[in-house]
């Protein structure tokens, strides 16, 4: 008889930054989205609403010149980030784009039973910005020299953003940290996680976990009207639209994030007395 050998378990190097208590009634973690650090939630770690609470902002690894794992599928990603938000008791995942789908994931296979604020999450390849899949599709046959160029020229990508300029070049020094070779990986593998399901709104919606949905007019992507009645007839999500284009959302709106995370800790709470 053949035995199945164990699956061999991942040890993933997380860069992080963190505020708050360090003996907080409350710890939330923070995903940034691809090829951003833990350095983008400054703004939004520095709420006067969170000093309470502890703030743990990662960076995924592989993104911003950090080693990647080897299997950068979002599933892994996933597994990865639910398994470190058991090891620190996190109670509720913040997500940006790629780290929003990541936050999705990690609730839609049952990793993770609490509540997500998604920043910016795309549910589709549709709803994603252009730009990374005409990278992606210039890859096959350049490899990583389109995801290298476009590194070169972060700073001009950020500057749509209404953020400072001062701020938005110490983004874009962070984004520039970036390996193309890996990011490329990256960039496939979402692309790929993306289409392998068609749209993830249905996925969402089956977590059964509270969710606030964020999106920008213009700016961050979108929601096809499909997603939209999908998620829309989802009692547990809420669909929040910031008037005018958003780029960085924590960033450029932390009150309004602060207040989605304060109330995703009150979602938590109340759970968790209906269920004793």
């Amino acid at each position: 008889m053949t035995v199945a050998e164990p699956r061999k378990l991942e040890i993933a190097h997380w860069e992080r930054r963190v505020s708050g208590p360090p003996d907080a009634a409350h710890t939330v973690l923070l995903l940034p989205g691809g090829l951003c650090t833990a350095a983008f939630y400054a703004e939004l770690m520095a709420e006067p609403a969170l000093a309470g609470i502890r703030l743990l902002a990662v960076t995924l690894p592989g993104n911003g010149g950090t080693a990647p794992p080897q299997d950068v599928s979002m599933e892994s990603y996933a597994r990865l980030t639910a398994e470190f938000a058991a090891a620190h008791g996190c109670e509720v995942v913040v997500g940006h784009s790629i780290g929003a789908n990541v936050a999705l994931e990690m609730a839609a296979s049952g990793a993770f039973s609490g509540p997500l604020v998604l920043l910016a999450p795309s549910f589709s390849r549709q709803d994603e910005s252009r730009f990374p899949r005409a990278l992606d599709r210039l890859a096959r046959v350049l490899g990583h020299l389109p995801f290298a160029a476009m590194l070169k020229f972060i700073g001009l990508a950020v500057k749509e953003s209404p953020l400072p300029p001062q701020r938005l070049a110490e983004l874009a020094a962070e984004l520039r940290q970036n390996d193309p070779r890996v990011i490329r990986r990256v960039v496939h593998g979402y692309l790929e996680y993306l289409d392998r399901h068609g749209s993830v709104a249905a996925r969402l919606c089956q977590a059964a976990v509270p969710a606030w949905v964020v999106h920008g007019e213009s700016g961050d992507g979108g929601i096809t009207a499909a997603e939209r009645r999908t998620l829309q007839a989802c009692r547990q999500v809420t669909l929040i639209t910031i008037p005018g284009p958003s780029f960085f959302t924590a960033n450029e709106e932390p009150a309004l994030v602060a207040g989605l995370v304060t109330e995703a800790i009150e979602a938590r709470a109340g759970r968790r007395a209906e269920e004793r």
